[in-house]
C-alpha cells in the first residue's frame, strides 16, 4: 500500500487547497474491505482513472459510479467498497472554498458524491490523468507542482465575497472558541456569524464543531491503538459532559459503539494511517 500527503507550492492555490493525497491499494494488501468515512466538512476531488469503481453507503442510500469524483461535505459516516485494487489522486479543498470557486462544482447538496468529466474541469491541453496518476506514485512533489500548476488558473477566478471573508476568520477560532464568543471576538452579532457559516459551507457551526471534537477524539484513538482506553478520561479530556455523552456522540457520528469500533478499527484513518 502506498500513500502520502503533501501541501500546495503556491501560495494563492493554497488559500483554496488544504492539500494534496495519494492512495494506492494492491492485490497483496490487507486491508478492511469497506472502511468508513467519517462526517467531514471538507470537499475532496477525487482523480481516477475511468475504470475505476467508487461506490459509497449510507444505511440504505447507495452512491457509486466509475472514474473521478467529488466526495462533497458530509454529516454522516460513509461505508466505501474498497475490496478490489486502487489508485486514487485527491485535492483536498479547505472548508467553504467552493463558496469562492462554485463554478468548478456549482450547487450541491451535502452527503454527495457526484461523477465528475475531469477532463472538462482540467481545461490545461497538457492534462493527461493516467500520466498523473503514474507519475504520483513515483514523484509526489513534482505531481504536486502540475496540480498548482493545472488549478491556479482555475482558482484565479474565485469570488470572495464578505461572507466568505468573515468566515475565514472565523474558521481558526471554531475549535477552541464557544460559539457564543465567536462573533463577539469578530465584532458581529452570533446570528450574523451563523447565517454567514451556512450560506459559505453549508453546515451549522455546531454541526462544523462537532466534526472537528470528533476528528481529535478519533485521533487520539489512533495513537493508542494497542494500548488501554480510559473512557472516562476521554470524556473529561474532550470536554463532554460524562462518559455515557461520548458513547452517545460517537455511536451518532460513526454508527457504532466506542467497543465495537475498538474491536473493528475499521475508519480510515485505521485503515490506511494518518498520511503524515
Amino acid at each position: 500500500m502506498k500513500n502520502w500527503k503533501r501541501l500546495p507550492q503556491d501560495s494563492f492555490v493554497a488559500k483554496y487547497i488544504e492539500c494534496y493525497w495519494l492512495l494506492e491499494k494492491e492485490h497483496d494488501d490487507i486491508a478492511s474491505l469497506h472502511p468508513k468515512l467519517n462526517p467531514n466538512a471538507n470537499t475532496h476531488l477525487i482523480l481516477a482513472n475511468d475504470a475505476e469503481k467508487y461506490h459509497f453507503s449510507q444505511g440504505a442510500i447507495l452512491q457509486t459510479g466509475y472514474g473521478s469524483h467529488w466526495i462533497f461535505p458530509h454529516k454522516k459516516t460513509f461505508v466505501m467498497d474498497h475490496s478490489q485494487p486502487f489508485l486514487i489522486l485527491g485535492i483536498k479543498f479547505k472548508v467553504g472554498a467552493l463558496y469562492s470557486a462554485s463554478y468548478l462544482a456549482h450547487d450541491f447538496s451535502l452527503d454527495s458524491v457526484i461523477k465528475v468529466c475531469i477532463d472538462d474541469l482540467m481545461t490545461s491541453d497538457s492534462f493527461k490523468l493516467p500520466e498523473l496518476l503514474a507519475q504520483a506514485v513515483e514523484s509526489p512533489e513534482q505531481t504536486c507542482k502540475i496540480l498548482d500548476k493545472l488549478l491556479l488558473p482555475l482558482l484565479l477566478d474565485s469570488q470572495e465575497d464578505k461572507h466568505s471573508e468573515l468566515i475565514l476568520r472565523a474558521l481558526p477560532l471554531v475549535a477552541d472558541t464557544s460559539i457564543s464568543n465567536i462573533g463577539k471576538l469578530l465584532h458581529c452579532s452570533q446570528r450574523t456569524i451563523e447565517r454567514a457559516f451556512l450560506r459559505v459551507t453549508k453546515l451549522t457551526l455546531k454541526q462544523y464543531k462537532s466534526m472537528i471534537r470528533l476528528e481529535k477524539v478519533l485521533s487520539y484513538l489512533y495513537h493508542r491503538q494497542g494500548g488501554s482506553i480510559n473512557w472516562a478520561q476521554i470524556a473529561n479530556q474532550f470536554e463532554f459532559s460524562d462518559q455515557p455523552h461520548l458513547i452517545r456522540y460517537l455511536k451518532s457520528t460513526i454508527g457504532t459503539t466506542p467497543g465495537n469500533y475498538l474491536q473493528q478499527r475499521d475508519l480510515t484513518i485505521d485503515v490506511y494511517g494518518d498520511f503524515e
